[in-house]
């Protein structure tokens, strides 16, 4: 077994844990980058690694009650034939080095999507913060929150966000999870991640089916995917309590973006340029951002034990 990629995995399970998205947004480009894995290996292996690992999360949020059934039943129509079809559109474009190269070019496309949708889940949730603090968006909701279903769009999220898994392993996490924020405002944080991650289950099951049939499975590379992504993700979960969650999320739209830059093979030195304005220029446009609504450049650190009342929290995060 490769010890080398357990370790790694370990550390994507992690971040998986503590942000709830960029299993394969890290997964893939790490297995294609750093361990030189043929990017159609790299799918495969991810995604059936995930069909393992993801129903155990899923568990987690159906006993909570933070899953919306109807949601996934619709998003289920469009997302699982699509995932599947995902693999048919990439064998379309040939073998060899050809399909490596497009499902290259597909990968980092969904890295740079992945990123930017980071970015605006940061600044959509500053700007309802915003809203509940002067009152313009109403009284905050109390009891699961009541949304009216539309199946046709949801089906079309689940059909978009399945070619994209299909062909690439990401988005089951990162991509949806923007579109449903998008599509229903109404419904709360902890509820679009259950039932994002519980739709994705199947989704992903479908995906893996035709990378089994079709793709380029490895089960030398999926089974330390395994190993090391279970307890990593148990271990992330847990610390999601104790870390700054907008300090992880930040890392990991800045990891995603220097992904998509190699894996796009770009110019060394317009790379740095690029990651460097993320780096430093970036913080500040976020802190006038912060500023323009109202709040504190920086977060203010908050002393004493944390309070668990979700107003106090609203205010603080």
């Amino acid at each position: 077994m490769d010890w080398a990629l357990v370790i790694a995995s370990f550390g994507v399970g992690i971040v998986v844990g503590l942000t709830g998205m960029g299993g394969g947004a890290l997964m893939t480009p790490m297995l294609v980058l750093f361990f030189n894995i043929a990017p159609l290996t790299a799918v495969s292996s991810d995604l059936v690694s995930s069909a393992v690992m993801k129903p155990l999360g899923s568990w987690v949020h159906l006993r909570r009650g933070t899953v919306n059934l109807p949601l996934v039943g619709w998003l289920c129509a469009g997302s699982v034939p699509a995932g599947f079809a995902g693999v048919l559109l990439t064998r379309s474009f040939g073998t060899g080095s050809q399909v490596q190269h497009a499902i290259q070019i597909a990968l980092a496309c969904a890295l740079l999507a992945a990123a930017l949708g980071l970015a605006v889940r940061a600044a959509t949730r500053l700007i309802e913060r915003a809203r509940a603090r002067d009152g313009s968006a109403g009284p905050l909701p109390t009891g699961r929150p009541q949304v009216r279903v539309r199946p046709l769009p949801t089906i079309l999220i689940g059909a978009v966000g399945g070619i994209v898994v299909g062909m690439t392993s990401v988005g089951s996490g990162s991509l949806m999870i923007i579109a449903l924020m998008a599509l229903y405002p109404g419904l709360r944080a902890n509820e679009l991640v259950g039932t994002d991650l519980v739709q994705s289950v199947p989704l992903v099951l479908s995906a893996a089916i035709g990378h089994l049939i079709f793709g380029n499975f490895v089960m030398t590379v999926t089974v330390p995917l395994i190993v090391g992504g279970i307890p990593g993700t148990y271990l992330g979960a847990h610390l999601s309590s104790r870390l700054p969650g907008g300090m992880v999320r930040r890392a990991l739209a800045f990891v995603l973006l220097a992904s998509a830059l190699k894996t796009f093979e770009v110019d060394a030195e317009l790379t740095l340029i690029v990651l460097g304005a993320a780096l430093f220029v970036a913080p500040g446009l976020w802190m006038l951002f912060r500023r323009h609504y109202g709040f504190p450049a920086l977060v203010p650190r908050l002393r004493g034990p944390v309070s668990r009342d979700p107003q106090r929290e609203v205010c603080h995060r």
